[in-house]
C-alpha cells in the first residue's frame, strides 16, 4: 500500500492512503497490516521517507486500519 503526505492542513500534514500509485510526490509503502502501521509509526518512519520536516497527522491512516 501506498501512503503520500498530503497538503499542510493547520501546520501538520495528513498521511494519505494513494490506492492508484499515482499521486504525485514521494511516496512510503507499507504492508496493509495493522502491526506493520504500529511499527511505522514508532520508527517515525513516514517522515524520513517521505522527507517531509511537518509534523505528520497519523488519524486518517489509523483509522483507515482499525476498520
Amino acid at each position: 500500500m501506498r501512503v503520500v503526505a498530503g497538503e499542510v492542513e493547520g501546520g501538520r500534514r495528513p498521511l494519505l492512503i494513494d490506492p492508484t500509485g499515482a499521486a504525485a510526490g514521494r511516496g512510503a509503502y507499507l504492508h496493509p497490516g495493522p502491526d506493520c502501521l504500529q511499527v511505522a509509526l514508532r520508527r517515525r518512519a513516514f517522515g524520513r521517507a517521505l522527507r517531509v520536516t511537518e509534523a505528520l497527522d497519523d488519524e486518517g491512516l489509523t483509522i483507515h486500519f482499525a476498520s
